[in-house]
């Protein structure tokens, strides 16, 4: 198959450009990296590009210009981290004014004060979460957050000096921006990929905070552990040349950051074909979502993607699973997602027996933006369950049985 020389190839030449001249191989290095950056393993077969490279740059211009994706702000704060980072977050409040939203959304009952606080994943921020925020916003207090080192969050002061990214890291970093956000009320978790794990982390931790103060939480494509044994969608042979290489090529591209963030740049044509290829699972994604997620992982800087990497393959947590136990949960992921795939959504699922589990279909790993109408009807389940409130298009039974959605 192509895929398996694609693999081969792409890992070795870029690997090889740490020896043999960074200049030369920085196109190649862009390549493997804007790969990794899309949370993907190297050398997928990409479709032909049948435009001009002209054509497609003013496409590109034309849709950053019209799109509204990632335009909503709320108010801004900052958190202070117990290594000193400061963590941007932006609240949205509750609208007096909304009153039609909020009857549409969660019926005639007043939902319950709650704060629902959304974690972004790897190589994103909190704009990945547009769609959501668009119909939420007014009817529900909510907090979004930019991880460390994304979005518009200060580079990890620990990470600075040299200590490696954890989970655990990230759990307290939550954990500092709800005392800043939300220091009091019931909250609402929600966590995308790495964002979920940061629950996970969290609950590990301050397994108190979670059964004092949390009343439900999502986990979207996301993963209790076991990543290493990922395979991308790739061959064998792939995954083997991948695994074997990564470690090594991430560690030496991280100190060429300024070079290869050159080639990457000069590969965007490339980079924007293996993103839609990972975060999408549908053929007919708009193209304005599409570009609006390769700019949100163009954002992330080459160094900030190689500081992370390790943290996913040593991720275990699924023992901080329990901590949730007897909420309302609900487990959600595509049936197309190459990053982290429906299996552990449903490992999260059987962890928790009373959680809810929704099977998208023709979703990838981006599935709140791909399908933003299933996963927002999901949410607002959720978060009618949890509030104690009657949804009027309620359709989870929570009693723990997989559910399929069609995107």
């Amino acid at each position: 198959m192509e895929g398996d020389s694609t693999a081969e190839t792409a890992v070795r030449v870029a690997a090889g450009a740490t020896a043999v001249g960074w200049r030369r191989g920085a196109g190649f290095a862009g390549v493997a990296i804007g790969v990794i950056a899309a949370g993907a393993a190297m050398g997928v077969g990409l479709e032909r590009l049948t435009v001009g490279r002209g054509v497609r740059r003013k496409a590109r211009l034309e849709l950053d210009a019209a799109g509204p994706f990632g335009t909503l702000r709320g108010t801004p704060g900052t958190a202070l981290a117990d290594d000193g980072t400061e963590l941007y977050y932006e609240v949205e409040e509750i609208q007096p004014q909304a009153p039609a939203r909020r009857k549409r959304l969660f019926g005639r009952r007043t939902p319950a004060p709650v704060t629902v606080i959304f974690s972004h994943g790897y190589c994103l921020a909190q704009d990945s979460w547009h769609f959501q925020r668009a119909v939420l916003r007014g009817a529900v207090r909510a907090v979004y957050w930019d991880q460390r080192c994304h979005g518009r969050s200060a580079r990890g002061c620990a990470q600075m000096e040299g200590t490696q990214v954890t989970i655990d890291q990230l759990g307290r970093d939550l954990k500092a921006v709800i005392d800043a956000a939300a220091p009091e009320g019931p909250l609402v978790l929600v966590g995308h990929s790495m964002g979920g794990m940061t629950m996970m982390a969290l609950a590990a931790q301050y397994p108190e905070l979670v059964h004092e103060r949390v009343i439900g939480a999502a986990f979207i494509g996301t993963s209790a552990g076991k990543l290493s044994e990922v395979s991308f969608g790739l061959p064998v042979v792939g995954v083997n040349a991948v695994r074997r290489l990564l470690p090594g090529l991430l560690k030496a591209l991280g100190w060429q950051a300024e070079l290869v963030e050159k080639g990457r740049r000069a590969t965007a044509d490339l980079f924007a074909g293996v993103i839609k290829r990972y975060s999408f699972g549908s053929k007919d994604v708009d193209p304005g979502v599409a570009r609006f997620a390769e700019r949100l992982i163009e954002a992330t800087p080459i160094d900030v993607v190689a500081e992370f990497y390790p943290a996913f393959v040593e991720h275990d947590k699924a023992e901080a699973l329990p901590v949730f136990d007897g909420l309302p949960v609900l487990v959600l992921a595509g049936d197309k997602d190459l990053i982290t795939p429906m299996e552990h959504s449903e490992a999260i699922s059987e962890a928790l027996p009373g959680a809810g589990l929704v099977i998208v279909e023709e979703a990838g790993h981006l599935v709140m933006l791909e399908h933003p109408e299933v996963v927002n009807g999901h949410l607002i389940d959720l978060l009618a369950e949890a509030a104690g409130t009657d949804s009027p298009r309620a359709t989870a039974d929570g009693d723990g049985r997989r559910r399929s959605a069609r995107g």
